[in-house]
Order: C-alpha cells, then sequence, then structure tokens
C-alpha cells in the first residue's frame, strides 16, 4: 500500500504544476500573462456545478468532471488549436490518465480512467453540462480580457458561446454577454448602472 500511495503523492506534486500551466491560447489574443490550468478548472467546475443544477443532472458529478477536464496538460502542457495542427495530433486524453494513475490504488486508478472517459465521450448528462461549463468559462475569461483591453479575445468569445450545447448553458451565456465583469461589483455596493 505504501508503494501505491508513493505514486498518489506524485501525482498529487504532478497536479500542483497546472497552477503554472498557462493557458496558451490567450497568447494568440496578445494576453500576456494568461490564467493558469488550475484556474480555468477552478472556476469551470463552479460553473459545471450551476449548469446541471439548471438541467437536472447531478452538480456535484458534473463540477468532478470539471476538476479532472484538463488534469492531463501536466504531462502534454496546454496545447492551443492552432499548435495541435503541426504536432502529432492532440494525445488522447484517457491514454495520458492511464499514464498518470498508473501505480495507484487499482480502486483510485479505474475511478478516475473511467471519470476521464465519460467526459470524453460525452456520456452523461453531467459530462455534458462539464463541457458546456469549459467553454462558458473560456467565454467569461475572453469577456474579462477584453475589458482589459485586448479586442482580439472576441474570437474565443464567439467560437465559445457556439459551442454550449445546453440549454441552461446558452441562457447563461446569454445573461453573461448582457452584463460585464464589474456589474457584480456595482451591485454588492448598491450602484446604479
Amino acid at each position: 500500500m505504501a508503494d501505491d500511495l508513493t505514486a498518489v503523492a506524485n501525482f498529487l506534486y504532478e497536479a500542483g504544476t497546472l497552477k503554472q500551466t498557462k493557458r496558451s491560447g490567450w497568447w494568440m489574443a496578445g494576453v500576456r500573462d494568461p490564467e493558469s490550468v488550475a484556474e480555468h478548472s477552478w472556476r469551470t467546475s463552479v460553473i459545471a456545478t450551476i449548469i446541471a443544477k439548471l438541467e437536472g443532472a447531478d452538480p456535484a458529478r458534473a463540477a468532478l468532471f470539471a476538476v479532472w477536464h484538463d488534469s492531463q496538460e501536466t504531462r502534454t502542457g496546454d496545447v492551443n488549436h492552432l499548435g495541435k495542427r503541426y504536432g502529432a495530433g492532440e494525445a488522447d486524453p484517457r491514454t495520458v490518465t492511464a499514464d498518470q494513475v498508473a501505480g495507484m490504488p487499482e480502486v483510485l486508478a479505474e475511478a478516475v480512467r473511467e471519470l476521464v472517459g465519460e467526459y470524453e465521450d460525452k456520456e452523461s448528462p453531467e459530462a455534458v453540462c462539464a463541457r458546456d461549463a469549459d467553454k462558458l468559462e473560456c467565454m467569461i475569461q475572453g469577456i474579462e480580457y477584453r475589458a482589459q483591453g485586448y479586442a482580439d479575445a472576441q474570437r474565443w468569445i464567439d467560437n465559445s458561446r457556439r459551442r454550449i450545447v445546453t440549454e441552461s448553458g446558452q441562457a447563461l451565456a446569454d445573461a453573461v454577454l448582457a452584463t460585464g465583469p464589474l456589474d457584480w461589483l456595482r451591485a454588492a455596493l448598491g450602484e446604479r448602472g
């Protein structure tokens, strides 16, 4: 069991590298210091919880998918869509995950492999909600970067919005587009428009 836990401990350190792994697509929009994969995954999990609840799916399970959805980027990095054209293609997340969990207690390794597989296969309403959350989070981040003066972020906003499929995700995206990044603060302070 101690060897199994060593593999888990190693993975926990590996997972921490996502705090320094930048989301590389934003460099194409001119963002000099883009969000990390870990920052993206955190807000994606919050959004997945909300979309799943609105869709009548299990919010905790959707959030779990969102937490793990980019975990493979500890080994592959965050390769933007243009970069994927020139490599050997995108690594299969299932293969990367299998390597990441090798040596862990089988009950844990199997759970993680199944979770990533279900997310990738869009096998459940929760997986679909988590995938929508991934797109909505990218859209929101694009809106925030655009508000900071990165006009080229509009492409990410538009592309992300088009890829949202659930009714609740689409409605939430429309609500996000109708508000601004600091409207929450103005409302909290009781300011008007």
